[in-house]
C-alpha cells in the first residue's frame, strides 16, 4: 500500500500535526526518528537487476517496504543512537556506516519529497539564497562577507551607513548547556573602531532595508501561504525573532512578481518547502532576505489560521492545490 515516510524527531509535535492531517485524509504513514537506528528500527534493503530497492524498515509495533514509500517528509531528525559500551572511534565509524547505509537507501527513494536532503542541504547556505532570488527576480540587499575590517568600513560607506550585520548560518548555540541566540545587529559608527575578533570566522553584513512591516511566506509546492508580520517594539524592528511577545500577524497575498519569483526560487533548489522572510517597504516593496528549506511554520499557522499543516499533508499526498 501506498505510504508516507516521515522521518523527525520523535518529539516534534508540529510533525504529529502533519501525520494527523495525513491519516485523516485516508494516507498510511510510517514515522521514524534516525535516533532509533539501529537499536529500535532494523533495516533490510535489497536492490537488483528487475526491481529497485525493497525490503523493510521495522520496528517493534510496524514495518514498511521501501518499495511502498510514495512520498517522504523530512523535518530535522535526531542523530543515531549506538550501543553505550561503544568507544568513540567505533561510534563515528557506525554513525558515517549508518548514513551511508540507511540514509542512502532512504535518499535513493524515487518518490515525492518534502524535501530531499541534499536539496535541503545546498539551500541552507545564505549566498546561494541571495543569488538564486536574484536571479529568480526578487529583490535582495546588498551584502558582504567578510573577515575583513576595511572592508566592512567600505561597505559603510557603499550603504550610507545604514548597516546589520546578522549570521552567516544558524543563529543559534550552546554554551554552558544553554541555548543562546544571535540576533541582527545594527552596526553603528563606532563599532566601527572596533571590530576585533572580525577576523575569526566570517561575518554577514547588509545594508538596512527601512521596513514598513515583514512577511513570513511559506512555499509548500505551488502554494503560497503569507503573513506579515508587525513588530511592536524597537528589539523586534531590527529581529523580530528577538520579542515574539511584541508581534502581531496578518494574513496577506504577495504581488505577483513576488510570487513568481519565488516559485522560480524553488524549482531552481529543488525544494518543496521553504519559509522565506521578506521586508516590505513603505513603497510596498519586498526585499528578500532568506529562506529557511526546514523553517518554523506551526506559531504562524496557529497565529492567523493559516492551513499549512494541510498544505503539507496535501503535498505529500499529491493532492491539488
Amino acid at each position: 500500500m501506498p505510504t508516507v515516510l516521515v522521518i523527525a524527531a520523535d518529539d516534534d509535535w508540529p510533525t504529529d500535526r502533519v501525520v494527523k492531517a495525513l491519516t485523516d485524509g485516508g494516507a498510511e504513514v510510517f514515522r521514524m526518528d534516525t535516533a532509533m537506528f539501529p537499536q529500535e528500527l532494523s533495516l533490510a534493503g535489497r536492490i537488483d537487476a528487475r526491481r529497485g530497492w525493497s525490503g523493510g524498515l521495522t520496528t517493534a509495533h510496524r514495518s514498511v517496504d521501501l518499495a511502498d514509500v510514495s512520498a517522504v517528509y523530512y523535518r530535522a531528525p535526531n542523530p543515531f543512537a549506538f550501543p553505550a559500551g561503544m568507544s568513540g572511534p567505533e561510534r563515528r565509524f557506525a554513525a558515517a556506516q549508518a548514513r551511508a547505509g540507511l540514509g542512502g537507501i532512504i535518499t535513493a527513494l524515487d518518490c515525492r519529497w518534502v524535501n530531499h536532503p541534499s536539496a535541503m542541504s545546498r539551500a541552507e547556505y545564505k549566498p546561494l539564497q541571495l543569488a538564486t532570488a536574484r536571479d529568480s527576480g526578487l529583490t535582495i540587499p546588498p551584502t558582504l562577507i567578510t573577515t575583513s575590517p576595511d572592508a566592512v568600513r567600505a561597505f559603510w560607506g557603499d550603504v550610507g551607513g545604514e548597516l546589520v550585520c546578522k549570521p552567516v548560518a544558524t543563529p543559534v548555540f550552546i554554551e554552558g548547556d544553554r541555548l543562546q541566540t544571535v540576533y541582527t545587529h545594527r552596526v553603528t559608527e563606532n563599532d566601527l573602531d572596533d571590530l576585533l575578533g572580525l577576523d575569526t570566522t566570517a561575518h554577514l553584513f547588509q545594508g538596512w532595508v527601512p521596513k514598513a512591516h515583514e512577511v513570513r511566506l511559506t512555499a509548500v509546492g505551488d502554494r503560497l501561504l503569507a503573513a506579515e508580520v508587525h513588530a511592536g517594539s524597537a528589539a523586534a524592528h531590527t529581529d523580530w525573532r528577538s520579542d515574539y511577545a511584541s508581534l502581531t500577524y496578518r494574513p496577506c497575498t504577495p504581488p505577483d512578481y513576488v510570487a513568481e519569483g519565488v516559485r522560480r526560487y524553488m524549482g531552481t533548489l529543488g525544494l518543496r518547502f521553504a519559509a522565506l522572510d521578506f521586508v516590505v517597504g513603505h513603497d510596498g516593496t519586498w526585499t528578500f532576505l532568506e529562506a529557511n528549506p526546514c523553517g518554523q511554520w506551526d506559531w504562524i499557522e496557529h497565529a492567523t489560521g493559516l492551513p499549512l499543516t494541510q498544505a503539507i499533508a496535501d503535498e505529500l499526498r499529491g493532492a491539488p492545490a
